[in-house]
């Protein structure tokens, strides 16, 4: 057995003081009465007046030279030494993204994690070891350097909380993988359910990791997808798709709610059974700005998932130029997206044209670049690839991205190519068809406007004879609408920055946060973009940004995040995979049941006391 806090032995020397205590004798006072017929029974007790006696069996005295005993030992903080005794670095990890909240822990994984790690820092001796305490939650935040001192390692870990981000664990790891190197019997101690993807990095480092699993079910659902589009077969209506997925083994019930501003405005009954997801379309009439939610009200473990609120602008005309030499297939497609389309068809570009919202390049090289979101057919412009521009022959499509919102039920199966520029995808583009040797279609953002390059003649190709290209064109044309591209901005996931570009030089701007409080944000002079990364929490944003005001929505809608069954193991890749750790204990103090024994014992006198008396 060992010892925490040593000099607590020297309570001890009281020990001596309570058998001096019952060898002195009581010393009376001789007073003179009128009458000593009532103290005739006390004269016996007249020898008591020697200083001492001899000391006699009285169960008293063992009673409180125990009792005395066990507070020692107790503020000793005697412990038995384990595995953990060993000198070295331990990383404490604290999982706390959104699935955290789950509340099959009592009452929350969170907190089941939190109570772990202190009863970790607890089994550490107070010489010898040093820890170091990180969160990862919307960021990595190191809430306690490297420090022997458990009272400043207990407060980090206690004064921690959750987010509503979703899992950001590989920055946390990459953390404590710096502080670990190269130091012996060092340890990274995580805490999470698991829910963590993407650690095949740490394959080859050597991470010195212990996992300690948080959760004992998955049974949750939650939203996973919320869109507004304007209604095709209305365009006065506004349609609102929503998805909801069963990620839990049994059937999940419940009502799903649409609101606009708060007010309701549809309520259905839902029911989605288990592993499966639900798709849902509102239909709603929508005559300002405003913001609608979609409310998941069903029994589960995970309430962070169960709302999702996205800003709605009313529908404006888009404004198409397209250029081209005679292309009737892209010409009736794009009339073909809505009737909010005005399009107007051109040979050339001027210098002098009138101001668009998209621009359709249709292999034509204009004399003058066009400004704006851009669609760009068979052409590119020379700063948009600097390892230059090639050609290749009949180049088979193997691979597209389906889940980007541009090739939202667009397929390329049957879809054959003459000829196609060849490129290397630049770091502003990302690749939506791939074929062996080059990409075909890429679509990202540049010189703050968003392109989408398609580098095959369309006219060269069988696409414009599928049904995904009418599909295609439609998506481009909503992607690449600027107020489209606005509202994607103002939806960003927790811990995600919100960047608005500033139309004026301000000093500063106010953030109000879904709680009600706000921040003031200080902006440099010059500034040409507003950052905002205090996104931890779900909810509506309020920007003030000199006389303008935006609103901005912060939602999970993260599958990997909803699915919040516990991982068995952490997989690290070539390495393989990291066991959890068994729930054993080092170290463990054991000062709480001397403790108890002496709250025990004074209550055990208590009750003799009351019994004779």
């Amino acid at each position: 057995m060992n010892f925490l806090n040593p000099t607590a032995f020297l309570f001890a020397l009281a020990l001596p003081a309570v058998v001096l205590f019952y060898l002195l004798k009581r010393k009376r006072t001789v007073r003179v009465v009128p009458s000593t017929l009532l103290w005739t029974r006390f004269l016996a007790e007249s020898q008591a007046n020697a200083p001492f006696q001899k000391l006699r069996r009285h169960t008293l005295l063992f009673l409180q030279l125990i009792l005395l005993a066990l507070a020692v030992l107790a503020l000793a903080r005697p412990y038995f030494r384990g595995a953990l005794a060993k000198p070295g670095l331990r990383v404490l990890v604290l999982d706390a993204s959104a699935s955290m909240q789950s509340t099959d822990e009592a009452p929350n994984r969170f907190e089941a994690a939190r109570t772990g790690a202190l009863a970790l820092l607890d089994s550490m001796p107070s010489d010898g070891l040093k820890a170091v305490v990180l969160v990862a939650g919307a960021g990595t935040e190191v809430r306690q350097a490297a420090t022997s001192d458990k009272a400043a390692l207990r407060r980090a870990v206690s004064t921690a909380g959750v987010t509503d981000a979703p899992t950001r664990l590989v920055e946390a790891l990459r953390v404590a993988e710096v502080l670990t190197r190269n130091v012996a019997d060092a340890e990274v101690h995580l805490f999470s359910d698991g829910a963590v993807r993407g650690l095949e990095e740490f394959g080859t480092r050597d991470l010195p990791l212990v996992y300690h699993r948080v959760g004992k079910r998955g049974r949750n659902a939650g939203l996973v997808h919320l869109d507004v589009r304007a209604n095709p077969e209305d365009p006065a209506q506004r349609a609102v798709f929503a998805s909801v997925a069963n990620f839990g083994p049994d059937t999940v019930s419940g009502t799903a709610e649409l609101r606009f501003d708060g007010q309701l405005v549809e309520s259905r009954p839902i029911s989605v059974t288990a592993t499966n997801t639900v798709a849902m379309v509102f239909l709603a009439t929508q005559e300002r700005d405003g913001v609608f939610s979609v409310h998941l009200v069903a029994s589960d473990d995970l309430a962070a998932d169960n709302q999702a609120r996205i800003p709605s602008r009313l529908p404006a005309a888009v404004r198409i130029r397209l250029v081209t030499r005679g292309n009737r297939f892209l010409e009736k497609a794009l009339l073909a997206t809505g009737p909010r389309v005005e399009l107007r068809v051109v040979a050339d570009l001027g210098a002098n044209e009138p101001a668009v919202d998209v621009t359709v390049l249709d292999d034509v090289i204009p004399a003058v670049w066009p400004a704006g979101n851009l669609l760009a057919v068979h052409v590119a412009a020379t700063n948009w690839f600097p390892e230059g521009v090639g050609t290749i022959e009949a180049p088979p499509v193997v691979d597209w991205r389906n889940t980007h919102p541009l090739l939202r039920f667009v397929g390329f199966d049957t879809v054959q190519v003459a000829e196609s520029l060849s490129v290397r995808t630049p770091g502003w583009a990302t690749a939506l068809v791939d074929s062996p040797r080059s990409p075909l279609i890429l679509a990202g953002e540049t010189g703050g406007h968003r392109v989408v390059w398609v580098g095959f003649d369309l006219l060269q190709s069988t696409w414009p004879l599928r049904i995904g290209f009418p599909i295609f064109i439609a998506n481009a044309v909503g992607w690449l609408d600027p107020d489209s591209a606005k509202s994607d901005r103002l939806r960003v996931r927790p811990g995600d920055a919100l960047r608005l570009p500033l139309e004026s030089p301000v000093q500063e701007a106010t953030v109000t946060l879904p709680d009600g409080s706000t921040q003031t944000v200080p902006l440099g002079t010059g500034a040409r973009e507003f950052v905002f990364a205090g996104t931890a929490s779900q909810g509506m944003y309020q920007v003030r940004i000199g006389t303008n005001r935006v609103e901005f929505a912060a939602n999970l809608l993260d599958p990997a995040e909803s699915d919040t069954r516990p991982s068995e193991a952490i997989d690290l890749g070539r390495r393989g995979v990291v066991a959890a750790a068994p729930g054993t204990r080092a170290n463990v103090e054991s000062w709480r049941w001397f403790a108890v024994l002496v709250l025990g014992l004074l209550l055990a006198e208590w009750w003799w006391f009351h019994r004779r008396t």
